[in-house]
């Protein structure tokens, strides 16, 4: 059976979607067989950071529906050996994600793939709330700002009481904490939260910190997952959690402030 992982967050634009294109990615490069699904009926945009967009033909509301298989609706990745795409709806609403439904295409995807990563909308409206209800572990993506950890510690509160598994009394949903666009510099400066203050926030493991990168932005724009970016320090970062999300320990990175040349410090950044 598949270990389902939702990647999910209270604020939208905190890097979701890149982070379910990037874990996907590495799991799957690590040898395990990996779906990534779209949960963000409406919107859909896993499917252009993935590079895929113009290979959707079937939908998971299709699949849902019973309006395709999902051998027709899963988009098999050219780069990556072991990924599959599962695009969302742009012309469907939020009500045409069913319990029934979404409970039937997971099971039929778990009988497949080690790992079912489900790209969440930001939120808990009800894909947000169907994503969170079946995961088995959750990345909970976060930016060092107040307002962005304020809504995660929500996020935390539903998936420890609205969860299959804590309805089940079965054992809890494991949560990781994902820190993206972190910078050091704008830490010093007191613009940002520092790492600590987030961790004591939020109290939950850390999986890793994304510095705050253009290549992010780069990689989305050109649909490739930036982790497969492997000169970057985006790249590397989201390498380095999906190792330790597989039980590797690795040190963090990024987390100093670079120093500044002579110019630099002649003249500023």
């Amino acid at each position: 059976m598949a270990k389902i992982v939702v990647v999910t967050s209270g604020k939208g634009g905190v890097g979701k979607t890149t982070t379910s294109a990037a874990l996907a990615t590495g799991l799957a490069k690590a040898g395990h067989r990996t779906v990534v699904v779209d949960f963000d009926v409406g919107l859909r945009n896993l499917d252009l950071i993935m590079g895929c967009e113009r290979r959707v033909v079937y939908d998971f509301v299709n699949v849902i529906n019973q309006e395709a298989t999902l051998n027709q609706a899963l988009i098999k990745d050219k780069r990556v050996s072991d990924l599959y795409i599962l695009a969302a709806s742009q012309t469907r609403d939020k009500d045409a994600l069913t319990d029934e439904g979404v409970e039937r295409v997971l099971g039929d995807l778990s009988k497949e793939f080690d790992f079912i990563v489900c790209d969440s909308p930001a939120g808990i409206e009800r894909g947000a709330l169907m994503a969170m209800y079946h995961a088995d572990a959750a990345i909970v993506v976060t930016n060092p700002e107040v307002s962005s950890v304020r809504d995660s510690d929500r996020v935390l509160g539903i998936l420890s009481s609205k969860s299959k598994r804590a309805e089940q009394g079965m054992e809890p949903v494991h949560e990781h904490l994902l820190l993206t666009r972190y910078s050091p510099e704008r830490v010093q400066q007191g613009e940002m939260l520092g790492l600590d203050d987030v961790r004591e926030i939020l109290g939950i493991d850390l999986l890793g910190v994304i510095p705050e990168s253009k290549a992010v932005l780069n990689a989305s724009n050109a649909g490739v997952p930036v982790i497969l970016e492997e000169g970057t320090d985006a790249g590397q970062a989201y390498q380095d959690a999906v190792a330790r999300f597989l039980g590797e320990e690795r040190p963090h990175r990024f987390l100093e402030a670079q120093k500044k040349g002579l110019f630099g410090r002649l003249f500023g950044s």
